[in-house]
């Protein structure tokens, strides 16, 4: 008869022991600051010190005493209530039509999709007043629609200036962004799933409600949180479109109490409010967002196959929209911007040497932004590997 085999049995305490050596072993190793944490705490401390430094310079410069007057002004909390409303709005006129546009192009293949996609990822680098402009020329009083009702004899009576004009705008900048990250997320959606629905003849709501709205839930409360805050620290767009102190966002007011009534104390408050509610927002945005992983699938290029006529027509008039959106006001900036003109414009030195200043600024801060985010992703991805590496020493 075999004896059976021994195996090492270790105590409680040699257990603890051996644990607690590795962790002292992995915290001699490791310096108070590593070398390999120094980028990534010299990149976040940058960041950090300049926007502290930019608060605390205004804070300190404001005319005490006048804390409590501040707080208790009326037309403040005006502006922090319309911040808030049209942010609100604006992230519900963009996300909304968003779901539906991004249902369109992801099922429906026609000539034009990838250019279509491209100008709703160049609405983002778009500036603000050349769009602004472009909206002014179409829906303005003297605008493209207006000459069209005029000529059929009718009256155009929208004003794009006022809380409907900024919501206008808003819609223009970041319906196109909501559509294409709810995009990506439907194309996550496996296949099998997809083909699984469609073998037990799935169609219409149940498909959306079953399939498609299970991932489209997770990524609409971080794309609505990052369209309310860009909305919510809205400049340009309200200082063009804003129409008078009734519509003034945070952002505006903070420019309108130091340049025209030089008011620091006002300014620091609302700073700091807008600051408080921000920071809000990002930690309710990652706190509701959840990572969606890509959906692995064995079928390749399959799709739904709904090619109902009702379900074609209502994406096509969805296809046609966003269009009618988009379009008009780009095309309104070319022809507008193509006249008799244009050839003084450009032999003006002003032009050229505001260009090519703007081509430093934009540089320096892009490849600023890309060391310190590099810097930033460097260190993060080392902390997460040693972090995983005493996980593992620490049970094994």
């Amino acid at each position: 008869m075999t004896k059976p085999a021994t195996t090492l049995e270790f105590t409680p305490a040699e257990v603890a022991a051996q644990r607690q050596a590795w962790i002292s072993e992995w915290q001699r190793a490791s310096a108070v600051i590593p070398g390999w944490l120094i980028p990534g705490v010299s990149a976040a401390t940058l960041v950090v010190a300049v926007a502290l430094a930019a608060f605390l310079a205004l804070w300190w410069n404001a005319p005490q005493g006048n804390w409590v007057a501040v707080w208790q002004d009326s037309y403040l909390w005006h502006v922090v209530r319309f911040s808030f409303w049209q942010a609100f709005l604006s992230a519900l006129l963009s996300v909304v039509p968003a779901i539906f546009l991004a249902r369109a192009l992801y099922r429906r293949r026609f000539p034009g999709r990838l250019a279509l996609l491209r100008l709703c990822a160049m609405t983002l680098i778009l500036p603000v007043l050349v769009a602004v402009f472009g909206i002014l020329s179409v829906y303005g009083r003297q605008g493209w629609l207006a000459s069209l009702c005029q000529s059929l004899g009718l009256e155009w009576t929208f004003s794009p200036y006022g809380l409907q004009g900024i919501l206008l705008a808003h819609v223009f900048f970041n319906l196109p962004m909501a559509s294409r990250l709810l995009l990506q997320a439907l194309e996550n959606i496996p296949g099998e799933q997809r083909q699984l629905a469609a073998q037990l003849g799935m169609r219409g709501w149940h498909f959306f409600r079953f399939v498609e709205w299970p991932w489209l839930r997770r990524q609409i409360p971080p794309v609505a949180a990052l369209i309310f805050m860009l909305c919510f620290a809205s400049f340009a767009t309200v200082l063009s479109l804003g129409g008078g102190p009734q519509a003034t966002t945070i952002e505006l007011a903070i420019y309108q109490a130091l340049s025209y009534d030089y008011d620091p104390a006002r300014a620091a408050m609302l700073a700091l409010l807008q600051m408080v509610c921000c920071l809000g927002l990002v930690l309710l945005s990652q706190r509701l967002s959840k990572a969606i992983a890509p959906g692995t699938t064995l079928l390749q290029g399959w799709r739904d196959p709904d090619d109902r006529l009702h379900s074609r027509i209502c994406d096509t008039v969805l296809i046609v929209l966003a269009l009618l959106l988009l379009l008009p006001p780009l095309l309104a900036v070319i022809v507008d911007g193509v006249n008799r003109q244009l050839p003084e414009v450009l032999a003006q030195p002003v032009l050229w040497q505001a260009l090519w200043t703007s081509l430093r600024i934009a540089l320096a801060a892009g490849v600023l932004c890309v060391v310190l985010t590099m810097m930033l992703l460097w260190s993060s991805r080392e902390l997460r590997a040693r972090q995983k590496m005493l996980a593992v020493r620490r049970w094994r």
